[in-house]
């Protein structure tokens, strides 16, 4: 005997949220483990190479995981609202760090104590990037939306900044490959610094989205005052 459709529609209702939730737990740990081996790629190919923008990128990368570790660690807690303030503020100092780090020394390559050389591998890499990285955002915003999870689709909007990152990068090392512009690896880093400093302004005011652990796990329902 068939069933209304009414009825169907109450039966797979929680199986598809059931296949969302876990389809964006997989691309977040996607992104996470790819930006965990793009840092150490990056920061490598960036040192051997003398290239800011590079290092820049890679240490970007390591950013972003540690967010994702501060934010884990908030909802880790019975009561996650005592330490939002906390997993913030750890969150703005962090970029704020990078974007000092890398503001120093792009500036000592723009002033001529170091000169950036060609890498083949960082320019792989940041080519790499700028495919994959809008890939994982599409899927996660897609799922997110379907799903109904704001933080989610935040998540996604995160993912899609690393590929402007990504774009910048490879810029300015086709440049300095091409033309010989060392002082364009400079500017792609003073890009990143951009970023960094407006993720960290973001976080210091509570703007960030705080609750991209609950769209992975599906443990709590997300409203849209949890993000921004």
């Amino acid at each position: 005997m068939s069933l209304p459709a009414e009825d169907l529609v109450v039966e797979t209702q929680p199986d598809r949220t059931q296949i969302l939730r876990r389809r964006i737990r997989w691309i977040v740990a996607a992104t996470i483990a790819y930006n965990v081996i793009e840092a150490i790629i990056a920061i490598a190919a960036g040192s051997v190479a003398s290239s800011v923008a590079l290092i820049g990128f890679g240490l970007d990368s390591i950013v972003e995981v540690l967010s994702a570790a501060a934010v884990a660690w908030q909802f880790a807690a019975p009561d996650p609202e005592k330490r939002e303030k906390t997993a913030l503020r750890v969150i703005a100092w962090a970029f704020f760090a990078l974007a000092a780090y890398v503001t120093v020394d792009a500036g000592l390559s723009l002033f001529g104590f170091r000169e950036a050389e060609h890498s083949t591998v960082g320019i792989a890499l940041a080519a790499v990037s700028l495919l994959v990285m809008p890939f994982l955002s599409f899927a996660e915003r897609r799922a997110g939306r379907e799903l109904g999870s704001a933080s989610a689709v935040a998540d996604s909007k995160q993912t899609l900044i690393c590929s402007y990152l990504s774009a910048a990068v490879l810029v300015g090392l086709l440049l300095n490959t091409l033309f010989g512009w060392a002082w364009a690896d400079s500017i792609a880093a003073l890009v990143i610094v951009v970023f960094a400093v407006r993720e960290g302004l973001e976080a210091w005011r509570g703007d960030a989205c705080t609750v991209p652990v609950a769209a992975l796990t599906g443990e709590r329902d997300i409203d849209h005052e949890d993000c921004c």
